[in-house]
């Protein structure tokens, strides 16, 4: 566990054959909002319509499942 508290990562093996990874947590950070919309303030607007439009030629909005 000290470790992973330093960062170091480790493969979990079943008789030889690797069957997991335990690796250390990210460490949060917290970004204010005022940070957030000051970051993006000179952004262009996205017109909301056109964003959905493009959004569903790249994906397919079907959420039945394949099968």
């Amino acid at each position: 566990m000290r470790a992973l508290d330093k960062g170091r990562a480790f493969v979990v093996t079943r008789n030889g054959v690797p069957v997991g990874e335990l690796i250390p947590l990210r460490q949060r950070v917290f970004v204010p909002s005022e940070a957030v919309l000051a970051a993006f303030a000179g952004d262009p607007s996205i017109a909301r319509s056109r964003f959905l439009k493009d959004v569903d030629a790249l994906l397919d909005p079907d959420a039945r499942p394949r099968g």
